[in-house]
Order: C-alpha cells, then sequence, then structure tokens
C-alpha cells in the first residue's frame, strides 16, 4: 500500500526514526492555503520541485477551477516541472459533473487523475467510466456525516481490478488504517503528525520499560555454573 503525506508545509515531510517510508504528498488549495502559499500556478511548481528536493517520487496536486482552458494552461508547466525533476504528477479533480470537462481537458494531456471527494458508489461508478487512475473518499467526513463506510471502501477495492485505485483520505486513527490494509486499499494520505505519531505506540513503550527493568534485575542475581 502506497502512503502519501497529506501537507503542503514541505518541512512537514521531514519524519522521525521509525517511521516507514512514503511515496509523495497530496495536497488541495485548501492545505496550500494553510501552509501560507498562494493557490497560484507558481506555489504549485514550487511544490512539484520541494517534493524532489525531499527525495520523495510523487506528488498529487488539486488545481482550483473547473475551467478546462485554465487547467490546460496550468497544465503543460506543471508536466514539464515535474519530467524535469523526476516527478511522478496525479492531477486531483472533485468528483462532481461540473468539473466533467476539466476532468477531459485533463485526460487529453494524457494525464493521471485523482477524483476527490467521493461519497458514495454511484460516484464511484462514475469515476470507472471515466477512466481515472484514482479515487479519494474522505473517510473521517462520512463517518462524522453517520455513514458506514466500510462497504463503499469494499467497493473501492473491488473496482481495483479494472478501474480507479482507492486512495482513502482523512483517516482518524490507526484501527481505520489496520482495516484499509486488511481489505486492500491502493494507498492511504495522512497528516505528517499522524504518521510520526502512530510510528510508536505506549504498548510498545510500556514492554519496553519492563524489558529494561528486568535487566536491571537480573545483574542482582547469582550466576550459576551450567
Amino acid at each position: 500500500m502506497k502512503v502519501f503525506l497529506d501537507s503542503a508545509v514541505a518541512s512537514a515531510w521531514a519524519l522521525p526514526a521509525g517511521c516507514p517510508p512514503v511515496q509523495g504528498v497530496t495536497t488541495n488549495p485548501t492545505l496550500v492555503r494553510q501552509a501560507g502559499l498562494p493557490v497560484t500556478l507558481d506555489s504549485y511548481t514550487g511544490l512539484i520541485q520541494a517534493v524532489a528536493d525531499a527525495g520523495l517520487a510523487e506528488l498529487m496536486l488539486q488545481l482550483p477551477r473547473p475551467q478546462a482552458d485554465e487547467a490546460l494552461r496550468w497544465l503543460e508547466p506543471l508536466q514539464k516541472t515535474a519530467a524535469d525533476v523526476g516527478v511522478t504528477l496525479t492531477i486531483k479533480l472533485p468528483c462532481h459533473a461540473d468539473w466533467l470537462g476539466c476532468i477531459r481537458a485533463v485526460q487529453s494531456q494524457k494525464q493521471a487523475i485523482l477524483l476527490t471527494g467521493l461519497s458514495n458508489p454511484v460516484q464511484l461508478l462514475w469515476a470507472q467510466s471515466l477512466g481515472v487512475q484514482y479515487v479519494a473518499p474522505y473517510i473521517g467526513r462520512l463517518a462524522t456525516d453517520g455513514r458506514d463506510v466500510w462497504p463503499l471502501m469494499q467497493a473501492c477495492v473491488a473496482v481495483q481490478s479494472n478501474g480507479p485505485a482507492l486512495l482513502a483520505a482523512s483517516i482518524k486513527s490507526h484501527d481505520v488504517l489496520a482495516r484499509l490494509m486488511a481489505c486492500g486499499a491502493a494507498a492511504v494520505t495522512l497528516p505528517p503528525a499522524s504518521w510520526a505519531a502512530w510510528s510508536s505506540d505506549a504498548l510498545t513503550e510500556a514492554a519496553i520499560t519492563q524489558f529494561e527493568k528486568d535487566v536491571e534485575a537480573s545483574q542482582a542475581l547469582k550466576t550459576t555454573g551450567v
């Protein structure tokens, strides 16, 4: 399963020891704004360079508006920058019919697409019919809305063999992460703080403490010949 960091703050991509390696970074206009950056083409090309500088392989980058002509103007320099620095680029677009013209324009440039905000199985079938590469449901938001997220996750996994791959977002606990791993999700995206926090565990720390105490206590024992 691929893991992506959900952040536009390049300094947050450096993870502590104990974290498994990550594939790359995902961003959207909200995360870019939270990083103190304007949602502009210059910011986006800068993020591609930052991903390369961090030694990461992929960037999933969300275009800001549904206008197809603007998407094509932005896409050319984004693709060129990604190719120049060796970063695999995926373009994120909302899973909504209002964005269909933009989706088709991006596809015309043979660019991989992730449809974000997918929330039900009809949207999943629509995404599959469009031939996009990824879908991204927001698990935490769906759960907060009172929905049982797991039938939709299972459906997403079921279509991965001949449809979009599942990139699960808005993961609020490591139990949810474990269930996604078990059901076969292709990828997940998490905030760097969650990935770092879950690389250790209180139970592991307690076991280590007990081992250390027992090592100390054992030194007081008299050794006997064997």
